[in-house]
């Protein structure tokens, strides 16, 4: 049976809401807060930026929220509105009350947050978990999304090395500060979080994670899918396999672009920051026209 959302405890929530404030202080532009009303919980919205662009909406990776995107939100911000989103079913300000079953709910989940904005159509940019949801809302709401960037979109096209599977499931169950340490080293090289980021992080182990996982799609999905798409790899990724997922892509989706940076890891966002954002930002401004 579909779960929905939810923090282990009240305490649990309470902890976590006080790191999210902290979290928000690092916001690097002004930003308006919204709560838009959807037929599976309220999803939390911030908004930053303006322009004429086709508006932007982020979804962040299984421990992130909407304020993962302080560090590049200003670059991505400067010619179109930016929406960016705490997923329904992941921790954050966002409230779940009817599961997320299907894959197809995605795209009703993300239909209705831009109903609830005013809005005929966006881009959308995930990173890692995120990268999962915004492929299904590009593969179930075509119609309202102008084009999909995906960063490290692990499990998407090619499955997952089952060592690296382990190796997260096993780093998950330490929440010691050297087991934080030791994930790190190995899934995002060369990224230091701050202790803001980190007590973020941690405190978002206290919510019972609802949201779908990412599976590989099926050659039909990936042959008929209709926004335009750009993948952004880091090249030693432990977990995307990048060089098979170029390949797959190559012969089943060959107008997509990929971008993949060497020596760079999961957390290729971090590390070259710069870099990505002039690139996600390059193909939003290519395909505003539709």
């Amino acid at each position: 049976m579909a779960r929905i959302g939810r923090f282990k405890s009240d305490a649990a929530r309470e902890a976590y809401l006080r790191t999210y404030a902290a979290m928000a202080e690092l916001w690097p532009v002004p930003a308006t807060l919204a709560d838009v009303p959807t037929p599976f919980g309220s999803t939390h919205v911030r908004r930053s930026g303006s322009g004429d662009g086709v508006p932007l909406v982020l979804l962040a990776g299984v421990l992130g929220s909407s304020l993962h995107w302080h560090q590049i939100v200003e670059g991505l911000a400067r010619d179109r509105a930016v929406y960016a989103l705490d997923t329904l079913g992941a921790a954050g300000r966002s409230v779940q009350t009817a599961p997320l079953a299907r894959d197809a709910d995605y795209g009703a989940w993300f239909a209705a947050v831009l109903d609830g904005l005013g809005l005929d159509r966006a881009h959308v940019l995930g990173e890692s978990s995120g990268a999962w949801h915004a492929t299904l809302a590009g593969l179930h709401a075509a119609d309202r999304v102008a084009s999909v960037s995906l960063i490290e979109p692990n499990g998407v096209f090619v499955k997952i090395p089952w060592r690296a599977l382990l190796k997260v499931v096993r780093f998950g169950g330490d929440t010691s500060d050297e087991g934080w340490r030791r994930m790190s080293e190995w899934l995002t090289p060369g990224v230091t979080m701050s202790d803001v980021e980190r007590a973020n992080a941690k405190a978002a182990q206290g919510y019972r994670i609802a949201g779908g996982w990412a599976r590989p799609l099926k050659d039909a999905e990936l042959e008929s899918f209709v926004p335009p798409l750009l993948a952004v790899h880091g090249g030693a990724s432990v977990v995307s396999r990048p060089l098979a997922a170029q390949r797959r892509l190559a012969e089943r989706l060959p107008a997509a672009e990929v971008e993949i940076y060497p020596e760079t890891g999961h957390g290729v966002r971090g590390q070259i920051p710069d870099l990505v954002t002039a690139r996600v930002v390059d193909f939003l401004a290519r395909h505003d026209a539709g």
